[in-house]
């Protein structure tokens, strides 16, 4: 079942994928910051966590007019993460099968659709995601396709939160306040690193609180929106901060 959430896409941008590096190795949105006074809603934990599932557990049947690896109309290069990519710098591979239903919004460089424009898309033969690459991360908003779909990490938590645009991992702190420490997580928050990756907390994995269930959009271990845990002490290390959006309600 489609689940409608917003029409719009708006770009962001990611974070490398190292080959060779046990890493959270996803990608988020380094577009220039504007001045932005708009009211934002009101979202209940169970709607967040539920808006999360759904992108994880959406299912979508790929044809090859979805698969794309060179130039777009506008002369910016797009790569699906479809099964048959497999990149020379070791970098992650692709997953997606073409003929086939798959599970999961694909990555998208700079991708902010809603689940009903992703499916209206793949309909209409657009890219099915586009991966990070170096050449992305310098272009910022001009490397995002227009004839790509998708998601990525803070657009993911964008779409979480019903926010009217994507907001990159600059911004998402300014929407949020601070939480004391680790311990006061509660499902619907994010860690969140600046200007790199973000991730929505889904709860604790263990009684011991030592790891985290978190979803993301991102390419590790895959290229697309997923649920997995991690280590509470590896976010430690790599300065994911906790933080709760101050619109977010229980």
């Amino acid at each position: 079942m489609t689940v409608s959430l917003f029409p719009t896409q708006l770009p962001t941008a990611l974070l490398l994928c190292l080959p060779g590096l046990a890493l959270l190795l996803a990608a988020c949105s380094a577009v220039p910051e504007k001045a932005d006074t708009s009211r934002r809603p009101i979202v209940q934990r169970r709607e967040v966590l539920a808006i999360a599932r759904a992108y994880s557990q959406h299912r979508w049947k790929a044809a090859k007019p979805n698969i794309k690896h060179g130039k777009d109309s506008q002369g910016i290069q797009v790569d699906t993460p479809d099964a048959d990519y497999r990149p020379a710098d070791g970098t992650r591979p692709g997953w997606w099968m073409a003929g086939a239903w798959n599970v999961g919004v694909p990555y998208q460089w700079g991708g902010f659709d809603s689940l009903e424009a992703f499916d209206s898309k793949i309909r209409r033969g657009f890219a099915a995601g586009d991966i990070y690459t170096p050449a992305k991360r310098a272009g910022l908003d001009a490397a995002v396709s227009r004839e790509a779909t998708g998601i990525d990490c803070s657009g993911l938590i964008s779409r979480c939160w019903r926010l009217h645009r994507s907001y990159s991992t600059r911004e998402l702190p300014t929407l949020c306040d601070k939480l004391g420490g680790y311990e006061d997580l509660r499902p619907g928050d994010i860690l969140n690193t600046h200007n790199a990756h973000v991730l929505l907390f889904a709860g604790w994995a263990n009684p011991a609180r030592t790891r985290v269930s978190v979803y993301e959009a991102g390419c590790h271990p895959t290229w697309k929106v997923f649920r997995r845990q991690i280590r509470l002490e590896y976010l430690k290390q790599k300065n994911y901060l906790p933080y709760r959006y101050r619109n977010i309600r229980d």
